[in-house]
């Protein structure tokens, strides 16, 4: 008689354990696509009550312009990091794109429904004075139309001012403030706390008695060098803005100069309310609460008891919105692109909001295969980065030449050291007078940790075949020799950049370094020392590309951005975030945060930017970096 065999306990616990493990697993599975389904389900209900169309555009309506956040010329932040975070009423990584303001602008100038523009600037975040400007010169052109526009603040930054200052009104609440206090740029010094407290030696090897980028990691405070070029260039920023305020506001630079000198004496004398300190000095025309302006408002244009303000309005985004319904899906009209390079300029391919030498160069290339673009303006926002990642980009421009297609730099806020590189080689260069730029200068930092590392007791030794192997290992001291190696390859690295500068903008490279090591200047500057061709913004760069490719007027091509299209998950979880159920149900979800969190990008400082520059060399003894901490 044959029994059944008994299983071992221990073979038998195991066989449990994976038959748990297992149902479980199913179990996950199935939850992960029936919670999926249920999602595409709510986003087609949604989809479906909410229907196709756009509501339609009621006459005299006010556009509200009250902009949260920083302008940039692209979003650093993927659709559904930025979708995600607007459902849950995150305000912390708020962006608002150049591009988008200057459009719906330029929209309210010809539509006659939009009878006049609100601007509300309280929480729109400093920015640099190039792109500011270009706004400003949108909203004179606003006016010139005769469209009236009213800014009201109950508290405004000289940036957020220069905006206001182009309105027909300008309001302040009684209790708020707009103080002009000039420019500053100030930063921290690290040597005494790095060499003495930690025993963490930096070597830097430079070009160029101006290129300070590195300075704050081997002195206690700025060069002499480094404040005389700074000062200059910030001195014409500043001189621009004062004659800017003088203009809209109809004023006198010098009167506004000598306000900011006796601005304590002038606040003393308002009884120290600086509201009444800013109506004296004539930067607002009255002083009204917030709901003051918006019974002005509903009294001149048409009353709205539906709308929370009390007056017919439409605000940014349903603006654009409406703009955008009324473009044409199939539109055949040949092509001006436009790509953006903005952010740190590294290697690799990178995500919005960052310079990558294989991603930037990949949308060039994109172009230049696509038979329907005929011209391409590069728009530049950067201060730079690394050498190689930089002519990775700039063999893309010269590419795109060679292969007939003109293409025509803007440069924006800033577009200094490896911002410039990639911009030298454009048939033509469009900068704002204000616009940082230059920093033609080469520079390598090699941080040593052997005196750091000796503190805690920690020492290295070994044996290498030649008297170079191991040589740039940081954990031992830096041998003279391999210093100079270093400065070779820096001085090298210099010569290229100005030789190749030389070339491009044909100049002996001997009037080229005149103006380069690593010195900064502002747009005007620049253009007086040959660096930039022309002033204008982003408008004037396509205009300049069409009529290089020979398309006629402005209503005979169109503009197109090329960008890394998102995918189509991360399109899905965007129109479900921004749906009104999808905003319900993100609104209040602990894992929505947690994943919020982990996508938006990380804040770069000064000691991540020194992480980043002596890692991941492949190979190479030392990274050759075209960089400039400059700007505001």
């Amino acid at each position: 008689m044959n029994y059944p065999q008994r299983r071992n306990p221990i073979a038998a616990f195991f066989v449990g354990l994976w038959d748990v493990m297992n149902f479980t697993r199913r179990l996950i599975l199935n939850l992960l696509f029936f919670g999926l389904l249920f999602f595409v389900l709510l986003v087609i209900v949604v989809a479906a009550t909410r229907g196709s169309g756009v509501k339609p555009l009621q006459d005299r309506t006010t556009l509200v312009i009250a902009p949260e956040g920083r302008l940039v010329e692209q979003y650093s932040a993927d659709p559904v990091s930025r979708a995600v975070g607007k459902a849950m009423g995150d305000t912390g990584a708020d962006e608002i794109q150049l591009r988008d303001l200057l459009r719906a602008l330029e929209a309210a100038q010809k539509d006659k429904k939009i009878e006049r523009v609100l601007l509300q600037l309280d929480k729109l975040q400093p920015s640099g004075f190039a792109s500011m400007r270009e706004v400003a010169a949108a909203l004179q052109t606003l006016r010139g139309s005769g469209k009236q526009v009213v800014a009201f603040s109950e508290s405004m930054s000289q940036w957020q001012y220069l905006l206001a200052a182009q309105a027909d009104e300008v309001y302040l609440d009684p209790m708020g403030s707009v103080l002009l206090e000039g420019l500053g740029r100030y930063r921290q010094y690290f040597r005494t706390g790095l060499q003495e407290k930690l025993g963490v030696d930096v070597n830097l090897f430079k070009v160029g008695e101006y290129k300070s980028a590195a300075e704050p990691y081997v002195l206690d405070a700025a060069s002499p060098d480094a404040k005389e070029a700074d000062l200059y260039w910030m001195n014409d920023v500043w001189q621009r803005y004062l004659a800017d305020i003088a203009a809209a506001r109809k004023l006198d630079p010098a009167e506004l100069a000598a306000g900011i000198e006796t601005m304590p004496e002038g606040i003393a004398a308002a009884g120290g309310d600086l509201a009444r300190f800013a109506l004296q000095q004539k930067l607002v025309d009255g002083l009204k609460t917030r709901e003051e302006v918006e019974k002005l408002l509903a009294e001149r244009g048409v009353a709205d008891s539906d709308a929370d303000e009390g007056f017919r309005n439409i605000n940014l985004d349903a603006y654009l919105t409406q703009v955008d319904s009324r473009k044409s899906p199939l539109d055949k009209r040949p092509q001006v692109a436009v790509v953006v390079a903005e952010g740190e300029i590294a290697g690799g391919d990178l995500p919005a909001g960052r310079i990558g030498g294989v991603s930037t160069s990949a949308l060039l290339r994109h172009a230049r295969e696509d038979d329907d673009v005929k011209a391409v303006v590069l728009r530049v926002d950067s201060p730079g980065g690394e050498v190689f990642a930089s002519e990775q980009i700039r063999r893309e421009v010269v590419a795109l030449k060679q292969a007939g297609k003109p293409v025509v730099v803007s440069m924006g806020d800033l577009a200094a050291s490896g911002g410039y590189w990639i911009s030298m080689d454009a048939d033509r260069i469009y900068a704002d007078e204000s616009t940082v730029t230059g920093s033609i200068g080469i520079f390598a930092m090699v941080p040593n940790f052997s005196r750091a590392l000796d503190k805690i007791g920690v020492h290295t030794d070994g044996v290498g075949t030649t008297r170079f192997a191991g040589a740039f290992d940081m954990t031992r001291p830096l041998d003279p020799a391999v210093g100079q190696v270093i400065q070779s390859v820096i001085d090298k690295g210099y010569a290229d950049f100005t030789g190749k500068v030389a070339k491009a903008r044909d100049r002996s490279v001997e009037s080229v370094d005149e103006v380069a090591r690593g010195r900064v200047w502002s747009g005007a500057q620049a253009r007086d020392r040959g660096l930039v061709d022309e002033f204008g913004g982003l408008q004037d760069a396509v205009a300049d590309a069409a009529e290089r490719a020979s398309l006629g007027e402005p209503g005979k091509y169109r503009v197109r951005y090329i960008e890394k299209a998102a995918s189509p998950f991360a399109q899905f979880m965007a129109g479900f975030a921004g749906s009104r159920i999808g905003s319900w149900a993100l609104a209040d979800s602990a894992v929505a945060r947690m994943m919020l969190a982990r996508t938006l990008p990380e804040m770069d400082t000064q000691l991540r930017f020194v992480e980043q520059a002596v890692k991941d060399r492949n190979g190479a003894p030392v990274r050759s970096l075209a960089y400039c901490f400059c700007g505001f």
